[in-house]
């Protein structure tokens, strides 16, 4: 008697557990533009909805990549049971490379425990290895999409923030300038602003970019700061970001107007040279911007110089300076602030790692020879 009940348990199981095999599922797809222009997000969801809990069941889908005429961001994934029913949500985020009608298509595989491996399971067979799974490959709704040209690279849609001060500094004191744009769109085609004046040194900071991809494509925020340095009056020339607008459906600019900057006669270089701080100080890419900004201040400066009064002789006097200088870092102080001009290459190779030794750094300099 026990022995039949036992068997009749273990029917009873297999059957509950090979019931799960009854599983059924369906998928839905969307899209929501049917044409779009260059690098414009276009969103999709697909979702995969059982008819029950489906435990045994897993999926495989992930279209993340670059493909010939476009590329899929992921933007969410979601397993979820909702009254019983188990749904998969896959949302992703397309940008179309090229002005062409695109073919979408996907595959997804279906992965389930097989019966035997159920059964094997249930009856507890020494000789069971892992659970055997099959998989079913689901090629997903294909869409065709026509895309649109544009004029420019840059599509969407941005605002421009300038921040500036009174265009009114002393001789060798920075004027600073901070730009941001934000807005929706592909933030990575915006190159690094340049500005080239002559008689200036424009010092420009690393481009900071804060972004977050959303259904209707990349929400962002750029920013970018520089600093400017003249013992002159100087202009900061206009500048202009052309981009297409989705909203308009034509092309826009962010127009950055020119600055006429005023500058009168004030520190002198020698004197902020001669300065002496024990401090110690990191140096980093942008250290000119943050070392300019603490110039602004009456800057007492991180050099560590030995003053030689009796010395007359001016180049003798600057290479006693180099002579003192205990860093690269001091080294490139020293010479923004002496002639940032006629050392130019020199700070470069520098802030590139190309020339890594204070010594050699030292014998280059004296290579240089005043005009």
């Amino acid at each position: 008697m026990k022995k039949n009940l036992g068997k009749i348990f273990l029917i009873a199981t297999l059957f509950l557990q090979v019931s799960l095999f009854a599983s059924t599922y369906e998928w839905s797809s969307f899209i929501s533009k049917k044409s779009a222009y260059v690098n414009e997000a276009i969103y999709m969801k697909y979702e995969c909805v059982f008819s029950d809990k489906a435990e045994l069941y897993s999926i495989e889908f992930n279209p993340r990549g670059d493909y010939e005429g476009y590329r899929v961001e992921i933007l969410r994934e979601n397993s979820t049971i909702i009254d019983g029913k188990k749904i998969n949500s896959y949302e992703l985020v397309l940008f179309a490379k090229k002005a062409a009608e695109i073919d979408i298509s996907f595959e997804a595989f279906m992965k389930k425990t097989t019966r035997e491996s159920i059964e094997e399971t249930v009856i507890g067979r020494d000789n069971f290895k892992k659970e055997q799974v099959v998989k079913e490959r689901i090629k997903q709704q294909s869409f065709k999409v026509e895309i649109k040209e544009t004029q420019t690279q840059l599509v969407g849609d941005f605002t421009l923030e300038v921040k500036k001060r009174e265009p009114h500094v002393k001789a060798h004191e920075p004027y600073h300038l901070s730009i941001t744009i934000k807005g929706l769109g592909d933030f990575e085609v915006i190159e690094p602003l340049v500005f080239e004046i002559a008689g200036v040194r424009v010092f420009a900071g690393e481009v900071a970019l804060k972004k977050e991809l959303s259904k209707d494509g990349i929400k962002g925020e750029l920013s970018q700061k520089f600093a400017f340095v003249a013992d002159k009056d100087f202009t900061i020339p206009k500048l202009e970001i052309t981009y297409f607008s989705l909203k308009d459906e034509k092309e826009q600019k962010l127009v950055i107007e020119a600055i006429d900057v005023k500058v009168e006669s004030g520190f002198v270089k020698e004197e902020l040279l001669d300065k002496v701080d024990e401090k110690k100080w990191h140096f980093e890419i942008s250290y000119l911007y943050y070392l300019l900004t603490f110039l602004a201040g009456f800057l007492v400066s991180k050099v560590k110089i030995k003053r030689e009064p009796n010395m007359d002789n001016k180049d003798e006097i600057f290479y006693k300076k180099i002579d003192n200088v205990n860093s690269l870092d001091e080294l490139m102080v020293l010479l923004v602030l002496e002639n940032p001009k006629k050392y130019d290459s020199l700070i470069k190779d520098i802030e590139a790692a190309r020339v890594t030794t204070l010594k050699e750094a030292k014998a280059i300099c004296r290579e240089f020879k005043r005009f």
